[in-house]
């Protein structure tokens, strides 16, 4: 397991890299590789949601909404997850590159993120 204290330190020993100024302009967001696949499990997710809107207007059986409220609510923390792992995987170790004060605030918008996750 790997402590808050274990994450800076393994950002310290990065050398930072000196960004040119193109690469900072092109820097892309980790899920822009998997844009597509997210945008159709999005889509997904959309129609499940007003799957269980129709369910709840045709006055389906309790149980029955709620089985699909928990497999949309799966589905959202599968993508919440896979951004999280493009961010950790792209944006936090790029910012670990350029330096220290950047690197801290990826760490930190991803402790965020992972405690909003854990909490939901």
């Amino acid at each position: 397991m790997t402590t808050s204290d274990d994450t800076t330190r393994s950002v310290e020993h990065v050398e930072p890299v000196e960004p040119d100024e193109e690469a900072q302009h092109e820097h892309h967001h980790g899920y822009i590789a998997d844009k597509d696949a997210y945008l159709r499990r999005m889509k997904r997710i959309e129609g499940q949601a007003r799957g269980i809107a129709k369910m709840i207007d045709e006055e389906k059986y309790c149980i029955d909404i709620l089985t699909q409220v928990s497999a949309l609510t799966r589905a959202l923390q599968g993508v919440a997850t896979g951004l999280l792992e493009d961010h950790l995987s792209h944006c936090v170790v790029d910012a670990a590159r350029m330096g220290d004060e950047e690197a801290r605030v990826k760490i930190k918008e991803a402790t965020d993120a992972i405690n909003r996750l854990v909490r939901s």
